[in-house]
């Protein structure tokens, strides 16, 4: 499955680019629509490069909401279609799918890896099946596959054809994605539990979220921040800017989930502020222009 051809679309008809371009646009539309933090940070990347983080946003929100949001349908069935429709993209170079056309189209331009695909789809079917994460195995095994392998596709995007940069800068990358997935799933927590059913964490399989578990897991994302933080520097281009405002973003989300009583966290959804927001994007650009990040 996924036998990838190297030619992409840039060699269709007049008719099929606009087409595309269009594809591009909704997968645009659906990341601003669901994540202003993540379309405020891919705002500040480069144009081909923009258009291609919104290409993978759109395809894993797609799949994301399949198996977190269509609770009366047949799931199986529609992540079945949903990979059986991107293996005809990847080796036909369309899709009558705009998200897949376009995320078909940024896979064949940036040479993204099939096993990053496979691992994402793996890790989305086992939300249908799993609920529970009692080892920190299963809970690594299943975010590398949420949330790693997209930061990988991402970089294969900012390193744009260099292998020696991207290998250099695979381990920071995974690490972010590790530390951006544990906070959301720290943020979630209250959906995840009482209206998913779903159990991440593998402390929380063992015993209650209280003030005690929260500082355990708050100091391991802290770590796995820090590990992450050293690749940025080396990111290329505007790409730098981009995930510096991503990771500060985050930072001050896990700052605030730290400063938030546990019980609270079971009750609400943790969210910066706009006002926040702002201030943060003005300080990272600050830092970008002086030459600090």
């Amino acid at each position: 499955m996924f036998d990838k051809r190297k030619q992409s679309y840039r060699g269709s008809s007049m008719n099929t680019r606009f087409y595309l371009e269009n594809c591009y646009k909704i997968s645009q539309l659906i990341t601003e629509n669901y994540s202003t933090s993540f379309s405020l940070a891919t705002w500040m990347l480069e144009k081909e490069k923009r258009r291609a983080i919104y290409a993978i946003y759109g395809f894993v929100r797609l799949a994301d909401e399949i198996v977190d949001s269509f609770h009366e349908y047949d799931k199986e069935t529609l992540i079945r279609q949903l990979e059986e429709d991107l293996d005809y993209a990847l080796n036909n170079r369309i899709s009558i799918n705009p998200v897949l056309a376009a995320f078909a189209d940024t896979v064949n331009r940036y040479n993204i890896d099939m096993e990053y695909i496979q691992a994402f789809l793996k890790s989305m079917k086992n939300d249908l099946s799993q609920k529970v994460y009692s080892t920190t195995e299963e809970m690594n095994g299943y975010v590398y596959g949420s949330a790693d392998v997209v930061g990988l596709m991402c970089l294969r995007v900012f390193c744009n054809g260099n292998n020696e940069l991207f290998l250099q800068l695979k381990y920071p990358a995974q690490k972010l994605g590790t530390a951006f997935q544990k906070v959301n799933f720290l943020r979630d927590l209250r959906n995840d539990i009482q209206e998913l059913g779903r159990t991440y964490f593998p402390e929380l399989s063992i015993k209650n979220f209280d003030e005690a578990t929260k500082a355990i897991l708050v100091d391991s994302i802290q770590k796995d921040f820090e590990e992450a933080r050293q690749g940025i520097k080396n990111l290329p281009g505007r790409s730098k800017l981009a995930v510096s405002l991503a990771f500060e973003y985050y930072q001050n989300l896990l700052l605030k989930i730290k400063n938030t009583p546990a019980e609270l966290i079971l009750q609400q959804r943790i969210r910066i502020p706009n006002l926040r927001k702002y201030l943060i994007i003005a300080k990272v650009n600050l830092k970008f222009a002086l030459g600090l990040i």
